[in-house]
């Protein structure tokens, strides 16, 4: 019983993590293109700006894998 409960917790953790990351994700880069098409000469300054946002959003999805295999660990 208590096996199923801490996979479940794991699977769970994993896919919120990245669907929220994923839709963040999405979000930020189709603003940036729609703001690098309204004013294409700050598209390197968009573009240099997109990075570290991204990679936070992403660092997220990381974080959830880990606790999943953490759970994973207790079984």
């Amino acid at each position: 019983m208590n096996t199923g409960i801490i996979a479940l917790a794991a699977a769970l953790s994993v896919a919120i993590s990245v669907a929220f990351a994923a839709l963040a994700q999405g979000k930020f880069a189709s603003s940036a293109m729609e703001a690098m098409g309204r004013q294409p000469e700050a598209a390197g300054d968009i573009k240099g700006s997109l990075l570290i946002p991204l990679a936070l959003m992403e660092a997220l999805a990381i974080y959830g894998m880990l606790v999943a295999i953490l759970l994973v660990g207790k079984i």
